[in-house]
C-alpha cells in the first residue's frame, strides 16, 4: 500500500516544476513524494504545514497515503 502511494505520487508530480525549485524546496518536494510526510517535509522546506501544502499542489503532488 505505502508503495503503492509512493508511485502515484511520482507520477502525477510536475518533476519540471519541481527541478525548478531552490535546493531546500526541491529537497523537501522530493522528500514528500518518497515518504508521504507533509510535517517533516515542511521543516526541510522552512515552512508552515499550509504553506508546504500549497506547494505541494503547485507541484501536482497527489495527497495519498
Amino acid at each position: 500500500m505505502e508503495e503503492e502511494a509512493r508511485e502515484i505520487r511520482r507520477r502525477e508530480a510536475n518533476w519540471s516544476f519541481i527541478e525548478s525549485q531552490p535546493p531546500r524546496l526541491r529537497a523537501a518536494l522530493k522528500y514528500y513524494i518518497e515518504t508521504g510526510d507533509l510535517y517533516v517535509a515542511s521543516r526541510i522546506a522552512g515552512l508552515t504545514i499550509e504553506e508546504f501544502n500549497e506547494l505541494r499542489k503547485k507541484a501536482g503532488i497527489p495527497n495519498v497515503s
